[in-house]
């Protein structure tokens, strides 16, 4: 922004305009006065009481001593250039205030609306000062009120359908049974529990997320080894992985720092990932498991060479109920909150979290970050019996 488009300079070039206004005017006036008064000798013809009557007109002046015409032509001069110094300091501050005043009642109105929750509010001032700034602050504000807004009842929307379609499997299931339409047998009692089981975790799910959005979880850092954490995730998912023909490798240095972090919230971290992993990769697939350090942080990611992200999808996976193909995410079980509280569990101890996919069919790579632990870079643990060897 120019100096010249900045309120404060506006406000002092205005007072400096009543000012200017102010002294050419005494200066006019004492000039007009003194060339009347001050330059004609003619003898004193008006006592000296004529002056102090306060008739102060040319006349009443050429005939005052020349001391009185001094204090007359002075006394004229500052009444005429303060009458003009008002009257300029009424107009400019009229239009200044003007300028000024109305924008911000602008802005009041339009703040008003938004605390009444009408997000779709927005100003428009046409300047380029700093009211022109804060109402492109409240314009933001609105925006961000707005896609909360949305946000929230797109969240309703979603709770609302996830929570129905399992009620409503079991529901209609259990109708059957009283009425004798579906018989009584292992597979539809098993289905019967596998919504409910479903229900159970989207309710968990859905209280997780609740309480570490609301910083209610308990996150308790500790120095980490991050080797011992990964080979623990290996022995786990192994079996499952095998079961549908996924290769799951593991490639982390022989040294490697600790990390301050949680241990049990990590492993909920890359339990949630290894998941997602496994839910988007077909059989032939594989699945890896990275850790490398940096100066500060310890790098993990989870990498694999499924179905892949489009571009336009990557900015909104960590969103709530975000599904880029919502058929195969349900088909799959899973909730659409996972990345959420994933995002949510990294930044609560002190990390970060990015995705990275080529594309469709081309893989997908979740990377987040763990700062060292306090002993520094120095502080190196080799567990002395891993559960498997790691792969390097």
């Amino acid at each position: 922004m120019r100096w010249h488009h900045q309120l404060r300079w506006k406000l002092f070039i205005s007072h400096l305009v009543i000012v200017v206004i102010a002294d050419i005017v005494l200066l006019a006036t004492a000039t007009f006065l003194a060339s009347i008064g001050l330059v004609n000798s003619a003898p004193l013809t008006l006592g000296s009481a004529a002056a102090e009557t306060g008739n102060l007109n040319p006349g009443a002046i050429i005939q005052a001593p020349p001391l009185q015409q001094f204090q007359a032509v002075v006394q004229q001069a500052l009444l005429v250039s303060g009458f003009a110094a008002l009257a300029a300091a009424v107009v400019v501050s009229l239009f200044v205030s003007r300028r000024i005043v109305e924008p911000l009642l602008t802005l009041t109105g339009v703040s008003k609306r938004l605390a009444q929750g009408f997000y779709r509010e927005r100003t428009i001032i046409a300047s380029d000062d700093e009211i022109a700034q804060l109402s492109q602050s409240v314009n933001q504000l609105a925006d961000a009120l707005d896609q909360t807004e949305q946000r929230r009842l797109a969240l309703l929307a979603d709770v609302t359908h996830e929570l129905r379609t399992p009620l409503a499997t079991i529901g209609g299931y259990m109708e059957g049974l009283l009425d004798g339409v579906v018989k009584p047998s292992p597979e539809t009692f098993s289905l019967i529990l596998h919504e409910s089981n479903r229900l159970q975790r989207l309710i968990e799910d859905l209280e997780l997320l609740s309480r570490v959005e609301a910083g209610q979880l308990p996150v308790v850092a500790r120095s980490t080894d991050v080797r011992r954490l990964l080979n623990a995730m290996r022995v786990q998912f192994d079996p499952l992985f095998a079961s549908n023909q996924v290769s799951l490798h593991i490639d982390v240095p022989a040294r490697l720092p600790l990390v301050w972090a949680d241990p049990d919230r990590v492993d909920q971290v890359l339990i949630n990932l290894l998941s997602n992993a496994y839910r988007y990769t077909s059989a032939g697939d594989e699945v890896i498991l990275r850790a490398s350090s940096t100066n500060d942080m310890v790098m993990i990611a989870v990498s694999d060479s499924g179905v892949g992200i489009d571009a336009e999808h990557l900015p909104h996976v960590f969103e709530r109920f975000y599904r880029v193909d919502k058929s195969r995410a349900r088909q799959s079980g899973g909730s659409g909150i996972g990345l959420a509280i994933v995002r949510h569990l990294v930044y609560a101890q002190g990390g970060d979290i990015s995705v990275f996919s080529a594309g469709k069919d081309q893989g997908t790579t979740f990377t987040f970050t763990l700062p060292l632990a306090p002993l520094g870079p120095g502080a190196i643990q080799i567990p002395a019996e891993d559960p498997v060897p790691v792969e390097t």
